[in-house]
């Protein structure tokens, strides 16, 4: 049984389970989005008293919270008890190839953990990268008005036009790092 678990699911078995989860929510009238759990949160430490975009009815929104926490503790179930021992993410050889070229090594886990890990906050460049990549990603959800999980799979299941121009929007930009940021970066 265990090692039917850990073993690499077909990519429909999760989006049968994703399906599954936004016909409940839309069912319910609840939207689906991870980065409105920070807002929630800052409301629900006062930040209404500082800005007017905090000011609303945080208890509506705090059925999402578990989710957050869900999503933290699942993370750490998945990648402690349920990972077989040494697995590294399938990647092809051509993508080790050119990652090596930018200075990533193959991955030991899920991914590089000289650039994710905790050994990064020990190297200037890897620390700059990722908290000026934080701000970018911060400034992007609330500029773009969600993140990539609401927009992609909430907003576009509401058949909402912005969620649809917000997600090629990401792949777009996605694209460009990958191709021409990452290059000049490493």
């Amino acid at each position: 049984m265990m090692d039917w678990i850990i073993q690499p699911w077909p990519w429909y078995v999760s989006g049968l389970l994703i399906a599954l989860v936004m016909c409940s929510l839309l069912f319910f009238g609840k939207s689906f989005g991870f980065s409105s759990n920070l807002r929630t949160l800052c409301a629900m430490c006062g930040a209404d008293k500082i800005a007017p975009f905090f000011n609303f009815n945080w208890k509506e929104q705090s059925w999402n919270l578990f989710f957050l926490v869900g999503a933290g503790i699942g993370g750490y179930i998945g990648a402690t008890f349920l990972s077989p021992e040494g697995y590294t993410v399938a990647i092809s050889e051509e993508t080790i190839a050119d990652l090596a070229v930018l200075g990533f090594a193959q991955p030991n886990g899920y991914a590089p953990s000289h650039h994710f890990g905790l050994e990064a906050l020990g190297n200037l460049k890897s620390l700059v990268i990722l908290v000026i990549g934080g701000l970018l990603i911060g400034f992007g959800t609330r500029y773009a008005g969600g993140c990539t999980s609401g927009h992609a799979i909430s907003g576009i299941s509401n058949l909402q036009p912005a969620s649809l121009l917000a997600v090629v929007g990401f792949f777009i930009g996605g694209l460009l790092m990958t191709h021409v940021l990452f290059p000049i970066i490493y």
